[in-house]
């Protein structure tokens, strides 16, 4: 295998766009990083790829309970904590043995390291906030150093 390519989206708040689903394709994994919003979302991602979400703050309602606060992805020797608001991280990434760390919540994708750890923040795949942009990310893990796309959803 000459790459291993995993989705990841976030804040989609009820909706997945055309756009998300195609952009998605192809995925070997897909991370949802919470705020999903609706469940049928996650029965669409687990038809593209092996998906792995979390519970964002706005996911209350009584399907949303199956969905944990964090989730640890081990996938070609690395391991990637997820949660939702990065603010509530309660660990040390490096420490506890994590190379990635993936957010959302603050709707604004981001990718830079820290302490030899990257994180990612994907954005908002939902409904645009402020001016910021509608995407989501992929991240092909075996192409070291990771080199984080992040794919517009929405031409502005």
């Amino acid at each position: 295998m000459k790459s291993f390519n995993v989705g990841v989206i976030s804040d989609t708040h009820g909706i997945l766009r055309p756009e998300a689903l195609s952009a998605l394709q192809g995925s070997d994994a897909i991370i949802h990083a919470g705020d999903v919003g609706e469940r049928t979302i996650l029965d669409q991602l687990k038809g593209i790829a092996p998906f792995y979400a979390v519970r964002g703050n706005i996911d209350t309602e009584r399907w949303c309970e199956s969905l944990p606060r964090t989730e640890v992805v081990q996938s070609q020797n690395i391991s990637i904590y997820v949660l939702h608001n990065l603010r509530d991280l309660d660990l040390n990434p490096k420490t506890a043995g994590f190379q990635i760390v993936v957010s959302g919540h603050t709707h604004k994708p981001d990718a830079h390291w820290d302490d030899g750890v990257l994180y990612i923040n994907p954005g908002s795949a939902g409904p645009r906030r402020f001016s910021l942009p509608i995407c989501l990310a992929r991240v092909d893990l075996l192409k070291i150093p990771w080199n984080v796309e992040f794919v517009p959803l929405v031409r502005d």
